[in-house]
């Protein structure tokens, strides 16, 4: 395929997707990000009616109270986001694939279940929820950034049976009621912290359009951010679910593999095990989240997915955590990572670092430095080889399908392909480090001050509160958390002050990267941009994650 017939079928999908927004939620005009830098609020709010912005702007908890009750209908509620989807999409490109008129039609079904049995389907009922381009949906392109795969699936022929395929995991949102309604936007590859691809172009942040909404679940980051959905799934591999969580603004968990089913997914290197993708929830609030993930493990995922634990819902993991009694009789310890001795924070970074921690000591709890005996740099060079095992092979391929061009900014590196000898050794390297950050995260009991390992780390989740475009150039300290596989949560801290947050003086980098990282923040640039931390916790500590993210939220905020 020529360069003007990919660019040209790219447009065309393009095109195709904005065709299926109804004529009445077209917008005239869309702004530059020089004339209106903002579109969350009051900007898209213009465009809606009281009652859909007062059903959009509640929480999933507060949805499903609502349906479950028979308060709200399915119908209405579907309608009301798929037309603040409509709008989100036309102001920053989030969205790879609309089928709103699926969508209700599944809401109708769900009312007319509600007015048959008085009761509702699950404990989603009537839930929109949307869903990164990687779920499989029946009569829905799955295209994941690339143009070769649109119309495909997953690059191979469809012969029809592939259409009416669907992912494990949207099976199970539907069984608990959920409405899927649109997919969202994705870098090709998915190996990258920001969103670009060859259809929908560069996906913004909605909060502040100078900057990246993030990546490879951007799309999802963007829609939830301007409201337009009020839950979410995204997949990490590198941070893909946290990144675009803390630049929107949001809520969002990574847990560890295993815990939620992966079964039917589309990927990028797919077969490659030693770092797995895993799926995840982005959300408003870490209720929404727990709800989402409750709800999931409800369905016993475990029966499909050979590869999801046998772990259901944990309350006691919850509620050493959220139980007020058992909260002011037992004191929390917390590691911070203020440098990882690779890349130091930006300014609104380290203060919303700051303001956490000083948060929890106020409360009475104990924060000490976090200094491992691994190097988290190391972890970074284990990552990047298992990242390339197949030397780009893979992501190759599927740009050949188009003949298209790899956004500069995506994390695809043609090299010789690691041997079964290579892999194995790495493989090993791998689960050595894993034993020593586990012992020393143990050792932390003699410094906690509690007899305890500490219960969770505090750290950034990027240098900057987003990445400016082309200017993602340390991953780093997202990284860390996927080779050791722990359970992460984003929790949303403050937004920029151009007047509070400025540039570093004399500031002195560890390396070129480092002082690339620094010299991409702006003040002016940044101000008003969301600023957000991650909480980290050990393997499967979901339940007492989710906990913490609530209660750390909660504190700050208050």
């Amino acid at each position: 395929m020529s360069g003007s017939d990919w660019k040209q079928k790219g447009k065309d999908k393009a095109n195709s997707v904005l065709a299926l927004i109804p004529k009445e939620w077209r917008l005239e005009k869309i702004p530059s990000a020089e004339e209106q830098r903002d579109v969350t609020g009051p900007y898209i709010q213009q465009f809606l009616s009281k009652e859909e912005i007062a059903i959009t702007e509640t929480d999933a908890v507060g949805i499903v109270s609502k349906t479950t009750a028979g308060t709200w209908s399915a119908v209405e509620v579907a309608k009301a986001f798929c037309h603040r989807a409509a709008i989100a999409h036309q102001l920053v490109s989030c969205l790879h694939e609309i089928f709103f008129d699926a969508a209700i039609q599944d809401a109708e079904r769900a009312d007319k279940y509600f007015a048959e049995h008085k009761k509702p389907i699950g404990p989603l009922h009537g839930l929109p929820c949307s869903l990164k381009d990687q779920f499989h949906v029946k009569d829905v392109d799955t295209h994941m950034g690339y143009v070769g795969w649109i119309g495909t699936f997953e690059g191979k022929k469809d012969t029809g049976k592939e259409k009416k395929f669907e992912s494990e995991m949207v099976r199970e949102l539907r069984s608990l009621g959920a409405t899927l309604y649109c997919k969202t936007a994705v870098p090709h590859t998915l190996m990258c912290g920001e969103t670009i691809n060859n259809v929908i172009g560069y996906c913004w942040n909605p909060k502040n359009r100078n900057l990246s909404c993030g990546g490879s679940s951007g799309g999802e980051g963007a829609l939830i951010g301007l409201r337009g959905s009020p839950v979410g799934f995204g997949t990490d591999i590198g941070g893909s679910i946290r990144i675009p969580a803390a630049f929107n603004g949001l809520y969002g968990l990574r847990p560890s593999a295993g815990r939620l089913p992966y079964e039917g997914m589309a990927n990028s290197v797919d077969g490659q095990n030693s770092i797995l993708s895993v799926v995840g929830p982005l959300a408003t609030t870490p209720a929404a989240l727990k709800l989402l993930v409750q709800a999931l493990l409800s369905t016993q995922p475990w029966l499909h997915d050979p590869l999801v634990h046998e772990i259901p819902w944990c309350d006691d993991a919850e509620r050493a955590i959220s139980d007020p009694l058992r909260r002011i009789n037992q004191q929390l310890s917390f590691g911070v990572i203020r440098h990882d001795g690779a890349c130091a924070p930006t300014p609104p970074v380290a203060r919303a670092i700051d303001i956490t921690v000083h948060t929890l000591q106020k409360l009475g709890h104990n924060v000490i430095d976090w200094k491992p005996t691994v190097p988290h740099r190391k972890i970074m060079e284990i990552c990047a080889k298992i990242w390339n095992f197949d030397g780009g092979a893979d992501c190759t391929a599927d740009f050949e399908l188009s003949g298209e061009e790899a956004a500069p900014q995506c994390l695809v590196e043609q090299a010789p392909q690691a041997n079964a000898t290579e892999i194995m050794k790495t493989n090993i390297a791998k689960r050595e480090m894993q034993k020593e950050y586990m012992e020393y995260w143990n050792s932390t009991a003699e410094q906690s001050g509690t007899g305890r390992p500490v219960d969770a780390v505090i750290c950034p989740l990027a240098p900057w509160p987003a990445a400016r475009p082309a200017k993602y150039s340390y991953y780093g300290y997202s990284v860390w958390v996927n080779v050791l596989d722990y359970t992460s949560v984003v929790v949303p801290v403050t937004t920029v002050d151009k007047s509070v947050d400025k540039k570093m003086e004399d500031f002195k980098a560890v390396d070129e990267t480092d002082q690339k990282s620094q010299d991409s923040y702006d003040p002016e640039i940044y101000d008003g941009a969301h600023v957000s931390v991650q909480i980290v916790g050990r393997r499967l500590q979901e339940e007492k994650m989710l906990a913490l993210a609530s209660y750390v939220g909660e504190a700050i905020h208050a």
